[in-house]
């Protein structure tokens, strides 16, 4: 199958994005991008290099002294697929937003990422007009952290209301964002204290009030519907502390909501679980449209 992974110009995740790509090649699909001016995206440098999360990052002769930086930034196998992954022609090639329509894809991935470069992606109505297309049209869809805000925003011509309205969901539990924000503001980045909130709040805003988990919730028909891990999951601790990420030999540490043909995560710990959840969406939807075309029950 075709899919589809919009990105931003610059910032976004690079684990979000390039592991997903990687574990979904391996399944033997074709990975599509676009980016708003069809010239190929770069992730987020410093979840790369981890170089200005310590707090003597803003010192040109001490940047490359990492510590908080070595334990934040993406993990080396995402680098290793990063790297791959920008070498591949679909990447180097990709679409311009404008250019995108239902036909363009069989499915469609939406990944996050937190720095500011994100907010073109999350804010391009041209965007946000194609992704509603695609739930609209039934095309399996992933999103994760940041990317269940895009289908958030996303408005349904058949509803008037978001995509996900009606769905659960899972996003970047505030939790999460906010032990992020104030690791890097408190005891890091303190000279740029926002690097880890893409919104902040205006006066007189409750606390989170523009987080992620936050903003998705109120797109849904019920609060409800916003899935965090409950009190008795299996390896709680793993799944709720930040400290743990998952991997292709351990799915503990994941928390991945799936809604029929729609999956969503929270962040770069769950990606592993994610792309193979949608990668077993993938195998079922197409399953269910050759059972379809030879006229057997679906």
């Amino acid at each position: 199958m075709r899919v589809l992974m919009p990105l931003p110009r610059r910032d976004f995740d690079p684990t979000e994005a390039a592991v997903s790509w990687s574990l979904l090649r391996e399944a033997g699909h074709e990975l599509l991008f676009a980016t708003p001016d069809g010239a190929p995206a770069q992730a987020d440098p410093i979840m790369i290099s981890g170089e200005g999360l310590d707090a003597w990052g803003f010192v040109p002769g001490l940047r490359k002294l990492r510590l908080l930086g070595l334990m934040l930034r993406a993990q080396r196998p995402a680098r290793e697929a990063y790297q791959r992954m920008q070498r591949d022609e679909h990447y180097l090639r990709p679409l311009r937003y404008d250019q995108l329509s239902p036909q363009s894809c069989d499915a469609l991935l939406l990944p996050g990422g937190h720095a500011k470069g994100m907010r073109e992606y999350l804010e391009d109505t041209t965007l946000q007009a194609f992704v509603a297309e695609c739930f609209d049209a039934g095309k399996p869809v992933a999103a994760v952290c940041h990317g269940v805000v895009l289908a958030a925003r996303s408005v349904s011509r058949k509803t008037g209301k978001s995509v996900l309205h009606g769905r659960k969901t899972t996003a970047l539990t505030w939790k999460l964002e906010k032990s992020g924000w104030d690791l890097t503001r408190f005891f890091a980045r303190f000279w740029d204290p926002d690097y880890y909130r893409t919104y902040g709040e205006q006066p007189g805003e409750a606390p989170g009030y523009r987080g992620v988990q936050q903003e998705v919730t109120r797109a849904l028909a019920r609060p409800e519907d916003f899935l965090d891990v409950p009190a008795d999951a299996p390896s709680r601790f793993l799944k709720v502390s930040g400290m743990a990420r998952d991997s292709r030999e351990d799915a503990r540490p994941a928390w991945v909501v799936r809604d029929g043909d729609y999956v969503s995560a929270r962040w770069p710990g769950d990606v592993h679980t994610f792309a193979s959840v949608f990668a077993g969406v993938l195998r079922e939807f197409e399953d269910r449209n050759r059972n379809k075309a030879a006229g057997e029950p679906v």
